[in-house]
């Protein structure tokens, strides 16, 4: 591919899960990216075991525009397993990946990919914003976790919920919980460099629970551990010194400098308890405990 001088083909792919509550949005919001210099191919929407309207509400936008196609898996195979359906079948130069459960800009799209007129370019990250109250603990400490990853992403990117990659990937470990990541190693391994957009921004929703915030964290950090072993790679957002430089950028209100007491804690047990799921209980992740909470985006 040379896009220097051909305009950049997309092909997007969503996997999703129940997402009812979301799906029809974020179609909304694709089929109205505004777009110059790329153009967007197909959106393919992996829908895993769905019980509830997801597939009805796709089936219906597939009627109203032919780049939207619905691929179904009869029961849940964990998120790579749909990437991989996806991966099969998509046809343009770059492929996105956008979190079902989020919401991009109108411009989005395209500063996401913008980035591959670089041919040396292999993979771009997006910027996400979650959606809760700051005001709440759990809201701020969702807040701060995207807003550590943005500032460790501008050194040294880390990658999720909406990412780009040249379409030189035939699959991913069927295996891994952090597909993103996955991803991430195996375009460095083709020797492309990996950049953060952060004007590429998507909205979503972090956990609105403790429990929920739990269940999502422990099994990301179980998977960065079976990557590391399995493709000896580390995310930065691994290394504690890297997070402890990021945090010394973020502004705290008196109020917000308490609860950053409980979000260390917290964090710190989410990962205490993705080391004993991967070491010692030998926790499968990579079907995914559902985290209900984050499941509608209004913005």
């Amino acid at each position: 591919m040379n896009c220097g001088d051909n305009m950049i083909s997309v092909s997007i792919g969503i996997c999703a899960y129940n997402e009812e509550k979301n799906i029809g949005n974020l179609l909304d919001r694709l089929l109205s990216q505004k777009t110059k210099k790329i153009k967007i191919d197909e959106i393919i929407v992996v829908s895993s075991g769905s019980t509830d309207r997801t597939d009805e509400i796709v089936r219906e936008y597939s009627k109203k525009d032919d780049r939207i196609n619905l691929i179904t898996q009869p029961k849940r195979e964990g998120k790579a397993s749909a990437i991989n359906e996806f991966l099969k079948v998509a046809n343009g130069d770059v492929c996105v990946l956008e979190s079902a459960d989020t919401l991009p800009l109108d411009d989005t799209i395209e500063k996401l990919c913008l980035p591959f007129y670089d041919e040396k370019v292999g993979m771009v990250g997006g910027h996400p914003i979650p959606t809760n109250d700051r005001n709440k603990f759990i809201g701020f400490v969702g807040h701060l976790l995207w807003e550590l990853h943005h500032h460790i992403a501008l050194e040294n990117p880390k990658l999720g919920e909406l990412i780009a990659f040249r379409n030189v990937i035939d699959k991913i470990s069927p295996n891994t919980a952090v597909d993103e990541a996955w991803i991430e190693a195996l375009i460095r391994e083709k020797g492309y460099k990996i950049v953060y957009a952060p004007d590429a921004i998507c909205y979503n929703k972090a956990p609105e629970t403790i429990s929920d915030f739990i269940k999502q964290r422990r099994r990301i950090h179980a998977g960065h551990l079976h990557l590391k072993k399995e493709l000896g790679y580390s995310v930065s957002t691994m290394n504690i010194g890297t997070v402890l430089k990021a945090l010394k950028k973020v502004n705290l209100t008196p109020k917000e400098r308490i609860y950053l007491i409980g979000a260390i804690a917290l964090e710190g047990y989410c990962r205490v308890l993705g080391y004993l799921d991967y070491y010692v209980f030998k926790k499968n992740h990579v079907v995914w405990e559902m985290v209900e909470t984050t499941k509608e985006v209004i913005r």
